[in-house]
């Protein structure tokens, strides 16, 4: 059994599509396969779902399947010849009208007609992920008038975010509406929402996400600087979510990266306390698109967030689109070890001083007390029907690894983004009710984890049927008579 604690999420694409480079992914340490519906067919997501399951399965691995909506990024059109220099101090144009085909070095079309209307004089635009800068100088009704702060290139299709947020672009596109019902079809684990800007969003998707018959978590991919202006409308949207992806692209560029980390920091504490997992993306092994090697300052960025207890670290063009794709995966499980043989804490004060609001939250939160303040305790097991009590435990600090035993495959699969959460498949209906602790614990001793006098805390409901029902939490030793 692997002892990382921290989850790696790669997105595939041209780089992983093969059999042999996405067996050698998961072998590697591959625990979240991103499908990216900005990119590709539903035929390609469909062969690269089913290759995923397929691979996971014959190596006894469970890897969960998380489906990125591309949300409404706000573009420009394109040139008549691919791209521009521009230089500063430049003048250029933004068009409702202009050809979209015809871009020139003076204007360019653009795909959502409404910049003009969310812009005014004064403010900064920021194209291809803040590489070019402009300032709008006047505005008409169907065209902003720019000059040039940072110059640089710009080609077809590059998106334009504007300094603090503030477009007014709705969540969910049509296009998103229609990979809902993909993500339903092909029963991914987990739907990343882009751009939300409060809850209100993330419960319209939850809305159609149960219109499409859809069982996936959602997570919150959070990049607008609207969403993390104040304490209480990051919480909230982290409360109508399942998950949250710390997409440090566009909201880098929207916040400043002088801001990013520090944000960073908050997102995942926020998401932690609110019981929910958390994903760092973006950048994390950049070099390693084209070079076989992570650079010193990719190496403390992954370890840095490591350290924060993040649930997971991800990889985006590196896996999909790199030339080392498993060689990036391979660095960040060396990385994500090395991080945490060196915790900044492996005690937690989470919810100390908290009221608890279900019976099962209490047992989780008892058993990882016990685990964490009992020195003979090698392993957590928890019999799980939806996974929530070992969510539960995971976001505690703890060196203890946390074993979910559970029947389903869509839990087997969905705690595969639970930091130090591993799966095992268990079955406690198949045997009789006096046996079940022993036989989990014997699961635990074949797999070489526990050994004779080790101390073993175990969690189970008195009815194996449905969520909630953790209601018991036993202290066993290994070697002695259990039931």
């Amino acid at each position: 059994m692997t002892s990382r604690r921290t989850k790696i999420v790669a997105t595939l694409g041209p780089a992983s599509n093969s059999p042999e480079v996405l067996e050698k992914m998961i072998l590697a340490g591959l625990d979240v396969a991103r499908l990216n519906f900005s990119h590709g067919t539903p035929d390609e997501h469909r062969a690269r779902a089913q290759l995923v399951r397929d691979l996971a399965a014959r190596h006894g691995r469970f890897v969960a399947l998380l489906g990125d909506l591309q949300g409404p990024k706000i573009r420009i059109a394109k040139f008549t010849d691919k791209r521009i220099e521009l230089k500063e101090g430049d003048h250029f144009r933004f068009s409702v009208t202009h050809p979209r085909e015809a871009g020139t070095q003076e204007v360019v079309g653009i795909d959502y007609p409404d910049l003009v209307k969310d812009c005014g004089v004064g403010d900064e635009l920021l194209l291809d992920d803040g590489r070019v800068v402009m300032r709008v100088d006047s505005t008409t009704a169907d065209e902003l008038h720019c000059t040039v702060l940072i110059g640089g290139p710009l080609s077809d299709h590059k998106g334009i975010n504007r300094r603090g947020g503030g477009l007014t672009a709705p969540a969910l596109t049509t296009k998103d509406k229609t990979d809902i019902k993909l993500a339903a079809e092909l029963e991914l684990d987990y739907l990343a929402v882009s751009f939300p800007r409060d809850a209100a969003d993330m419960e319209l998707a939850r809305r159609l996400r149960d219109e499409a018959g859809s069982n996936a978590w959602l997570v919150a991919k959070i990049e607008r600087a609207e969403a993390v202006a104040d304490d209480e409308t990051l919480d909230a949207l982290i409360c109508a979510s399942d998950g949250v992806m710390v997409a440090r692209g566009d909201l880098g560029v929207e916040i400043g990266d002088a801001e990013l980390i520090g944000i960073q920091k908050k997102i995942i504490l926020h998401s932690r306390r609110n019981n929910k997992t958390v994903i760092v993306a973006t950048q994390m092994m950049e070099s390693m698109i084209s070079s076989p090697m992570p650079t010193r300052a990719e190496v403390s960025d992954v370890a840095n967030a490591v350290l924060d207890n993040t649930d997971a670290v991800m990889l985006s063009a590196e896996s999909a689109a790199g030339e080392y794709p498993v060689e990036a995966i391979k660095a960040m499980a060396r990385i994500c070890l090395g991080a945490e043989k060196h915790p900044t804490s492996i005690k937690s004060s989470h919810r100390l001083g908290h009221q608890f609001k279900r019976c099962d939250e209490s047992a989780a939160l008892a058993a990882m007390y016990t685990a964490n303040h009992f020195p003979g305790v090698k392993a957590i097991i928890s019999l799980t029907e939806s996974g929530y009590t070992p969510l539960i435990m995971s976001r505690l600090r703890s060196a203890v690894p946390i074993f979910a035993f559970s029947p389903n495959r869509v839990t087997q699969a969905r705690v595969a983004l639970f930091r130090g959460v591993q799966t095992i498949p268990f079955n406690p209906l198949s045997m009789p009710a006096d046996k079940v602790s022993q036989a989990a614990v014997d699961e635990l001793c074949k797999r070489g984890v526990l050994e004779a006098g080790d101390w073993v805390v175990l969690t189970k409901g008195d009815s194996y049927h449905g969520t909630g029902g953790t209601n018991t939490m036993k202290i066993l030793r290994v070697g002695d008579t259990l039931v």
